[in-house]
């Protein structure tokens, strides 16, 4: 699920390695037709963060393999950037760090007269991505290999799973800190 055509699997061959070197797991590769091509690269620290300068330190490693390499006809713009908090899901690993959340699954083929199904995140079991669905007693279980496409919903809960361990942005880096690392207390300054 990383790629969905046999493009996206040539560039996502030539940028997982240097990715890896540079401490990130690519999420998912798709070129992108229109007037001008666009290959979008997502990719993530092993944390599951990204920051600008990851983007930009792969963006520009990226580019210079991909000029060499040339697996795409013509000319096309590459754009590097982070999954986002409505994420999406395309490693077995994924859907069992997000247990517990939301979902969005596509299958590739039917079952049970339905391709598309939502509901929580309920881990992994022998290589299938475990399912609570709205209404239903059982939790389905759906084979890894037949979903097309799968992302988290954005829903409070994530929004606030999110923020978890990001700076507080109300403090600067010349706040004054006390010796255990927190913030030191107004009368702590003078």
């Amino acid at each position: 699920m990383k790629t969905k055509t046999r493009q996206d699997e040539l560039i996502l061959a030539i940028a997982e390695p240097l990715a890896r070197t540079l401490g990130l797991e690519i999420v998912r590769v798709r070129v992108m037709s229109g007037k001008r091509q666009t290959v979008q690269i997502m990719a993530e620290r092993a944390d599951g963060t990204m920051e600008v300068s990851d983007c930009a330190r792969l963006s520009r490693a990226l580019s210079e393999i991909l000029d060499e390499a040339d697996p795409i006809k013509g000319e096309y713009d590459l754009e590097v950037s982070s999954p986002g908090i409505d994420r999406p899901l395309t490693t077995l690993e994924h859907f069992a760090r997000w247990e517990g959340f939301e979902a969005k699954i596509e299958l590739d083929r039917l079952v049970e007269n339905r391709k598309r199904f939502r509901g929580e995140l309920a881990g992994i079991e022998d290589g299938s991505v475990l399912i609570n669905l709205p209404k239903e007693e059982d939790t389905a279980v759906l084979p890894f290999d037949w979903i097309a496409d799968a992302k988290l919903v954005l829903t409070d809960e994530l929004i606030a799973e999110s923020l978890k361990g990001r700076p507080d942005p109300n403090l600067n880096d010349d706040t004054l800190t006390d010796d255990d690392g927190s913030p030191a207390s107004p009368s702590d300054k003078d």
